[in-house]
């Protein structure tokens, strides 16, 4: 299973910015679905997940900002982010869960918050 995380980008305090996560197979077959970010100088954290029952859990630093969500026919996860602060600029990734140790990172999509 691949997930591509897109829709990164530079947005303002306060802005909005959706991220998305393309899956190359059907996400049906994907038991859960996280979306971590890993700023610089500090440890990658889990920001929200999503289960296949469509239950989410979030970070209490996101939570009431953050939502995730699932497009079953588009195969596709989104972290639908609002009041954006500059610490949550990051580099933001999708990964299925649960992620093994061995799990490769990628570039995922840089998302900068300016104050």
């Amino acid at each position: 299973v691949q997930l591509q995380a897109s829709g990164g980008g530079l947005v303002q305090a306060g802005g909005p910015l959706r991220l998305s996560c393309a899956a190359s197979v059907s996400i049906f077959s994907i038991n859960a679905v996280g979306w971590y970010r890993q700023a610089p100088g500090k440890q990658r954290e889990l920001v929200a997940s999503i289960s296949s029952d469509g239950s989410t859990n979030y970070a209490d630093s996101v939570k009431g900002r953050f939502t995730i969500s699932r497009d079953n026919a588009k195969n596709t996860i989104y972290l639908q982010m609002n009041s954006l602060k500059a610490e949550d600029t990051a580099v933001y990734y999708c990964k299925k869960l649960p992620v093994l140790p061995s799990a490769y990172w990628g570039r995922g999509t840089q998302v900068t918050v300016s104050s």
